[in-house]
């Protein structure tokens, strides 16, 4: 198989010509975000193109402005079949982050309005549990179409719910930083405290509580 090299500025759909070389019919894309803010769940999405409607411009999500990722999560919320999973900080807690953005990615590929037969996944670590066929891309939103939109709606989603808590919980600039680390967040816990939607295991917020 000829790698796929860091040079590669767009995704494309080569690991998917891949597996359906091998069989599959139902290829779904899978990314999470969400593992290293502060506050905020961890949120996977899943992700099986119509490649006959496929969204113009798909990339990994961090290489768009707010603008044209919102436009196209909309365009890819209308043309695939898609489900997005966000795993609150309780879960978080108990769990440990990795093992609830693998709870999120498996869920994900549960909630598909009809299964996939093979997942293409972001990262190194695949999921324990996944009884799927499948593949890890690391940095797979870069390089991979399906990893690629399910970045997008998972950010997109994951920011909505932010802005929504930030109306509730004035000053730490969920709105902007997503919950992030940010000097200006880090500040903010220090001036007005944890809330409950604050990772408590995560160090800058245990130690704040347990200075």
């Amino acid at each position: 198989m000829t790698p796929v090299t860091s040079r590669q500025r767009l995704p494309d759909d080569y690991y998917e010509r891949e597996a359906r070389q091998l069989g599959a019919t139902r290829i779904a894309g899978v990314d999470e975000v969400g593992r290293g803010p502060l506050a905020g769940p961890v949120s996977a999405a899943a992700v099986v193109l119509d490649f006959d409607r496929l969204p113009e411009g798909l990339r990994d999500s961090k290489q768009l402005s707010h603008k044209r990722r919102e436009a196209l999560a909309e365009a890819i919320h209308a043309t695939a079949d898609l489900c997005i999973v966000h795993i609150g900080v309780e879960e978080i807690e108990q769990l440990n982050i990795l093992g609830a953005a693998h709870l999120a990615m498996r869920q994900a590929l549960a909630g598909l309005a009809q299964p996939a037969d093979f997942a293409l996944i972001d990262g190194k670590l695949a999921p324990r549990g996944l009884n799927l066929p499948h593949r890890m891309v690391v940095k797979g939103d870069a390089k991979v179409l399906s990893i690629a939109a399910a970045s997008i709606v998972a950010k997109v989603a994951r920011d909505a719910i932010m802005a929504e808590l930030a109306r509730t919980n004035p000053g730490y600039g969920w709105d902007t930083n997503a919950g992030y680390p940010t000097p200006a967040h880090r500040a903010a816990l220090a001036r007005l405290g944890v809330t409950p939607h604050h990772r408590r295991s995560f160090a800058p917020v245990h130690k704040i509580l347990y200075k």
